[in-house]
């Protein structure tokens, strides 16, 4: 992890997919978001002050966790609606879900008992919590899925941050919510900006 007194603000960028690209399939659409959710990097990137010339040069290793430019972290994030993408000076994820209904078999797969049990509020909305901010670790932590059963919510501060620990280490998460969606991003010593679009067509809001 980086130090404190290399604290700076970040500026994860969300983009409404167009709706004529919502109806690709197959290899188009994965193309097709891959390509938006890019383009949100890109503008992170100048956000941030740093200079992304290539976003289709970003590379990743074998286990597919991306590997820095220029010593620069970054992670992107794409659903069928809505694309994401932040850079940093330190590892970051993001991640983004439609707050859904989902199977009882999924709550039990995400989180294990004393996960729920440190809130009596278990919900849909609280289950995408949970999911966004784990994936948004593991992609940090560049170990991907494989590290799900050892990435324990620990605490809940409110509606917007909760606490994650996971390779002995300490996650804070900062969840947004849009649309009938929530992204969560991996806060830590980050200040964060207020989201941004780049349409101007989401509006951010905390609730």
């Amino acid at each position: 992890m980086i130090q404190p007194n290399e604290t700076k603000t970040i500026y994860p960028v969300i983009l409404t997919v167009p709706l004529k690209d919502r109806d690709l399939r197959g290899r188009s659409k994965v193309s097709s978001l891959s390509r938006h959710a890019r383009h949100a990097l890109k503008i992170s990137a100048e956000k941030s002050g740093y200079e992304l010339k290539q976003t289709n040069d970003l590379l990743k290793d074998e286990h597919g966790a991306p590997l820095p430019v220029d010593g620069k972290y970054w992670s992107v994030t794409h659903k069928p609606e809505y694309v994401g993408g932040v850079i940093a000076s330190g590892r970051i994820g993001i991640d983004i879900e439609k707050i859904r209904p989902c199977s009882a078999l999924l709550f039990k797969r995400i989180a294990d008992d004393s996960e729920w049990g440190l809130t009596d509020a278990e919900s849909f909305k609280l289950f995408f919590r949970y999911w966004t901010s784990k994936e948004a670790v593991l992609k940090a932590s560049g170990t991907g899925i494989k590290g799900l059963p050892k990435c324990k919510v620990t605490q809940i501060t409110d509606d917007h941050h909760l606490i994650i620990e996971y390779s002995d280490k300490k996650w804070l998460i900062e969840h947004f919510y849009f649309d009938g969606h929530i992204a969560s991003v991996v806060k830590n010593i980050y200040d964060i900006n207020q989201m941004l679009s780049e349409t101007g067509s989401v509006e951010w809001k905390l609730i």
